[in-house]
């Protein structure tokens, strides 16, 4: 019996080691429509479109808040006060109108603008009660009234924007005389001569201004004020408003003190400052009669008041001219001399000055040039007597002052 055969003679086949019934099967796929596959694909369409959205809308949204940002910056720096300017969230909403109308209004706030200041040295406006009467300033004054004394410089000072003088003297009906040498005093209407002569501010901090007593300062100062002009000194300041500019002005009496006097110098120079005074001028009576060079205490004192923030500085007491110093970029006029001097009725020396400065203000700082003029003058218009009428020189006589001027500054 061959293998394979069984004994009925059929062939037998192989057995599976699964039985019939169990025959695992192979799972068939359903066929899928056409229109489910099209249905399918456009739902993958769909999220990718949603995920592209989303995508480009963070990006957009992540420009506008960066382009925000940086006109934020920009205003902020350019000087915007507003505080709606800041907000990155409406800073993208300003038109071209406004932006434009606030370039405009910073050009505006960046001009320039420049004043000249002049000085002149010592106004005594008064005589004292010991000199000649018929020589007197008093005499010219009821003679000639207020407009004379000045008549020959008003055009000078009406043409620049502050005038400066030391008045050295009192203004004052007090009978009460210093034990001193020289007392000098004059009625109030001798304001007028300032007036007049288009001077606008004077200093008090000299050894004049209480040649009656304390009531003859107060006196002064009243009577300055009532005719509209600025008086300072000791430890009165002033700031004043100079075509929109605010200027500083301090006087310093060195001579009781020295060097002390520095400390109320200073902190007065503070004071000008924290009222916003944008030009500081210190006005100093110090040094030596009749000496043309400065002592040790003009020249520390000086310094220092520019260190501590002094724009100018200027000098008289000595009666006669001193030189220049430009000490870190800043004047230091030592000595103005006499200039409406009511004190000596034919001085030897005769010669004096008017110091000009133009400053220059931008935004709100003061630009660091060196514009500056001497005008040489004598204190009368007559060579042989005071007449109390200060007057320019011309011509020789104006070069003979410069360069008068020129020999006391070279040493600095």
């Amino acid at each position: 019996m061959n293998k394979g055969e069984d004994q009925s003679g059929k062939n037998r086949q192989p057995v599976s080691s699964r039985a019939a019934g169990t025959e695992k099967r192979t799972p068939q796929r359903r066929p899928v429509s056409r229109e489910e596959r099209m249905r399918r694909k456009r739902e993958r369409l769909k999220r990718r479109r949603r995920i592209a959205i989303a995508v480009l809308g963070g990006a957009v949204l992540l420009l506008i808040l960066i382009i925000a940002g940086i006109v934020a910056l920009v205003r902020h720096f350019a000087g915007g006060s507003d505080s709606s300017d800041n907000d990155p969230g409406q800073a993208s909403d300003l038109t071209i109108e406004q932006q434009s109308e606030e370039e405009n209004q910073t050009e505006q706030e960046a001009e320039p603008v420049s004043i000249t200041i002049s000085a002149a040295g010592d106004c005594t406006l008064g005589t004292d009660e010991n000199f000649n009467a018929s020589t007197s300033l008093n005499a010219y004054y009821d003679s000639n009234g207020p407009a004379y004394f000045f008549q020959n410089v008003k055009s000078i000072f009406d043409a620049d924007d502050l005038t400066i003088v030391n008045m050295e003297g009192t203004l004052t009906e007090s009978t009460s005389r210093q034990d001193k040498t020289y007392a000098f005093k004059g009625p109030a209407e001798y304001t007028q001569i300032l007036t007049d002569g288009g001077v606008e501010a004077a200093n008090l901090a000299n050894n004049h201004s209480r040649d009656y007593g304390e009531q003859s300062y107060t006196d002064t100062i009243a009577a300055l004020d009532a005719a509209g002009i600025t008086s300072f000194g000791y430890d009165r300041t002033a700031v004043m408003d100079v075509n929109g500019v605010k200027v500083g002005l301090v006087g310093t009496y060195e001579l009781a003190d020295g060097m002390g006097c520095e400390d109320e110098m200073i902190s007065n120079i503070k004071a000008v400052e924290e009222q916003g005074a944008q030009i500081v001028i210190v006005s100093f009576h110090w040094g030596l009669e009749k000496e043309n060079y400065p002592t040790e205490n003009q020249v520390n004192l000086a310094h220092s008041a520019i260190d501590n923030g002094a724009d100018l500085v200027l000098g008289h007491h000595p009666h006669v001219l001193e030189g220049i110093e430009v000490y870190n970029g800043k004047n230091i006029v030592y000595s103005l001399g006499n200039f409406c001097f009511g004190g000596n009725s034919n001085p030897s020396d005769k010669d004096t000055m008017i110091f000009q400065q133009t400053f220059t203000v931008q935004n709100g700082e003061l630009v660091e040039d060196n514009v500056t003029n001497i005008i040489p003058c004598s204190i009368s218009s007559e060579s042989g007597r005071n007449n109390y009428q200060p007057t320019p020189l011309e011509g020789d006589e104006a070069d003979r002052v410069r360069g008068r001027i020129e020999e006391y500054s070279s040493g600095f």
